[in-house]
This record gives C-alpha cells, structure tokens and sequence, in this order.
C-alpha cells in the first residue's frame, strides 16, 4: 500500500521542512530538552499535532532501542508527510550535530595536545561526571517505583561492575525480569500513567489525517527490505577495504550498539567505552568522557559521541588510507548505521504502534529495561569518575568478581573541585547542562593559563 500522505494545502511540506531544520538547531541538553523544543513547537505554538497524539507517538518511541527524541521527530513527521516526511524531520534532527562534532574531532587530533585544548578538556571531563550523576537521579525517580525495579537496578550495577556482564546480556535478563514480574507479580509494576488530554484549539491536522498508512504484510516487507539494504550495504562496501579493517570492525560493532541502546545514550556508552578501550584499543581511557563532554555542547542525540569515537580511532589505525579520509570516512559510516536502524524502527513499526502500546507483555518488559538503565548509568558514572578524578587506577580480581580502583595518591583536586562546583550548578542552582558546561570550561581554561596542572 502506497504512503497516504497528507494534502500539500494543510502544511505545505516546504514549511515543515524549514521548521524542522529550525528544531534541529535548538536540539541542546539531551533528550529532555529536545522532545520539549518540539512540544513548544510543534504542539503549543504551531498546533500541528495536538497533545494527545504527539503523547502518543513518543511513549512508542519510549519502546524503542535508539535516540527516542530523533526517532520521535521521525514518527511525527511521518504522520504528517508520510515517508519522506520521516526522513526529512528525522535527518534534519541529527545533521547539524554531525557537522559540528565532525569538526570538532577534527580539532581534536589537530590540537588535542595544546594547553589551551587540555585546559578546557579538564574543565569539561570533571562537569561530565556531575551531569551523568544527574541522570542517574533523574532514571531513578521515573523508573523505580517499587523495591522489585529497585533490586534489577542494583543487580545490573553488580552484574556491570563487578561480575564484567556484556551490556547486551543484561538488557536481555532485565527485560525477562520485568516480563515476569509482568506475568507473576503484576502488582510490582506500577500503573500506567493516564493518557493526557488536550488543551488550547484544535490542531490543523485532525488525528484522523495523521492517521496516513495501514499495517500490511507488503508494506511492511517493502519497508524492511529496503531499511536492512541500506543498513548493511556501507558495511559491505567498506568490507571490501579488508575484514580486519578498522572501518569494518567499527561498522559492525555500532551496528550491534544500535540495537541495544535502551534507555538512550548514557545506558550504552559504558559499555562502548570498555569496548573502545580495552578491547578495540580506539580510545585511552580518559577520551570518552572528553567525546561525551564534545556531544554535550553539539545539538542533536548524545549517542552521536559514536562518532567521535570512530573518526580516533581510524585516525589512529588508518590502514592503507590517509589518516585525515579514514577519520572522515568511519566518522560518517557510524554515524550512518548507528542511525538507519532508528528511521528503520520508527518506519516499519508506527502502522502497529497501537497494537503494541496496548501488549501489556511487552510494557512490563520495557519497564525492566528501564529499570536496569538505572544500574547501567551508575556504572558509566563510575567508569567516568575514575578516570577523570584520578591519575591512576588498578583492577583487582578475585575469581569471577573484578574490580577497578582508582590510586587514592593520583587524585587531580582541580577535577575534583570542578565537578563539585558543576554538581553544585546543577542540583542547586538548577542551571541548564550547556551554561554549567560553559562556566566549567571556563575555570579549566584560566586554570590552565594560570600554571596549574590539568593532566
């Protein structure tokens, strides 16, 4: 069945298009901030979608692996210019971003090691700490509404922190804990929210004109068919370099990520911090919390610091291409595949959204999921602390159980000290992520200039 697209006369494709490369530019403080640019926007100002329905479509975003804001904005274009619609709203959203933290890794590698570059890293790593201690609290108080979510994220902590559990293997356990809590215990969830209703005139496009496809089996090969091509086509193409190239190695590994980035960006980069590091040898230790700091201060999703993370580590292991067009190359290329399975998902999903916001199965499952994301934040606060706070750390093992402790003679005080003074902003004052990251780099810079060690 062909995309029923919306008539051209209610909002002229045109217009959103200029509205959505608008959005994209204010799309700072991670997924929060972004959904609430596009709630002022799109539901208060331009009452293009009204309040329930555009509710509607982000708790099924909520359901999927991926940037929810990106994919959120990919869904409402959709229902409102079918297909074409999707991918404009969805790529506009995340290109800005890419341009600059392309830049920005560039300038990375080219100036990384000046003292003005270090300074203002020293200033950002430390804040980074504090914002992850923030989301931490945030998950929390959404997703930990009875002692049973308590206790699976607690045992994800555990299972990340002390036992080196994959991250995949713990969403897959979380989300079998909550899909039998859901069956066994259904009273240790708690209650769905009640649906928001609408305030304010009526949107331009009835809920009844969003409604622009139904599911069907055609449909739905078409759209799979075509999304899994041009998801695996780069990865072919770039095979062709070498299996053993880093372009295909990072190929493959995001691709992987993309499909278990539950609970948006910080429940993933610990784990693709531990695989950057330790097994892949993309990063030093400290270099993800810098990216991550790079992505904080860029629009679009978090997870984009992927991106930083690819064009290091081919600017390092370029293989037989020039370092400068390796970076260039793996930037994008994961940058592609971390991203076509969101539009893929959004895309092959949104004609049964209905069917599957009303499975009760899954919903207990996905509340597991959240739930653990909980536990998997705190590790990466834990992993970020460690490495920015201190010089030095060591592991110690004890049969199955392992552990990594930072050297209590290396702690750096002037990072102690600014992430004190960004958890102040932040929990205190209440500042916004953006300014407290602004005044951060501001004190790494004139500590800098002023003589004191940022190592």
């Amino acid at each position: 069945m062909s995309d029923q697209v919306v008539p051209a006369p209610v909002i002229p494709f045109r217009t959103a298009v200029r509205a959505w490369f608008l959005i994209s530019l204010q799309t700072f403080g991670g997924p929060a901030g972004q959904i609430a640019v596009m709630q002022r926007t799109l539901v208060d100002e331009k009452r293009w979608i009204g309040q329930r329905r555009f509710l509607h479509a982000m708790n099924y975003c909520m359901l999927l692996p991926g940037p929810e804001a990106q994919q959120l904005a990919t869904y409402v274009g959709w229902l409102l210019h079918g297909t074409r619609g999707g991918l404009v709203a969805g790529g506009l959203f995340v290109l800005p971003g890419v341009v600059a933290l392309l830049a920005l890794s560039a300038v990375y590698v080219a100036f990384g090691t000046t003292t003005a570059v270090l300074a203002l890293f020293a200033g950002l790593a430390p804040a980074v700490v504090a914002i992850v201690v923030q989301a931490v609290v945030r998950v929390a108080k959404k997703a930990l509404n009875g002692p049973a979510l308590v206790a699976i994220a607690v045992a994800s902590f555990l299972a990340l922190a002390l036992f080196g559990v994959p991250f995949p293997v713990v969403v897959a356990v979380a989300g079998l804990a909550g899909w039998t809590l859901g069956r066994l215990r259904p009273d240790a969830l708690p209650e769905r929210a009640a649906e928001a209703t609408d305030s304010g005139p009526p949107p331009v496009v009835s809920d009844d004109v969003l409604h622009t496809e139904a599911p069907s089996t055609r449909r739905t090969l078409r759209v799979l068919l075509a999304g899994l091509l041009l998801w695996g086509l780069p990865i072919g193409l770039v095979a062709l370099l070498g299996t053993g190239g880093v372009l295909t190695e990072q190929a493959l590994f995001f691709s992987g990520t993309a499909v278990v980035t539950f609970g948006g960006a910080y429940a993933v980069l610990a784990y693709v911090a531990q695989q950057a590091v330790s097994v892949y040898g993309w990063l030093a230790p400290g270099e993800m919390v810098r990216g991550l700091a790079l992505a904080e201060t860029t629009p679009g999703p978090l997870i984009m610091v992927v991106q930083f993370v690819a064009f290091l580590g081919a600017y390092r292991d370029p293989g037989s291409l020039d370092p400068w067009a390796a970076a260039v190359l793996a930037s994008l290329l994961v940058t592609w595949v971390t991203f076509v399975p969101s539009f893929l998902f959004v895309l092959l999903g949104a004609p049964y959204m209905e069917r599957l916001r009303g499975n009760r199965s899954l919903s207990a499952a996905l509340t597991g999921i959240t739930a653990a994301v909980v536990g998997v934040i705190a590790n990466l606060g834990v992993y970020f602390a460690v490495h920015t706070l201190f010089g030095d750390s060591s592991r110690l093992e004890w049969g199955p159980l392992g552990l990594e402790l930072p050297e209590p003679g290396s702690v750096r005080w002037l990072a102690v000290a600014i992430a004190v003074l960004a958890a102040v902003l932040l929990f205190r004052l209440r500042w916004s992520v953006l300014r407290t990251l602004g005044v951060c780099a501001l004190v790494g810079l004139a500590a800098g200039l002023a003589g004191v060690p940022v190592g």
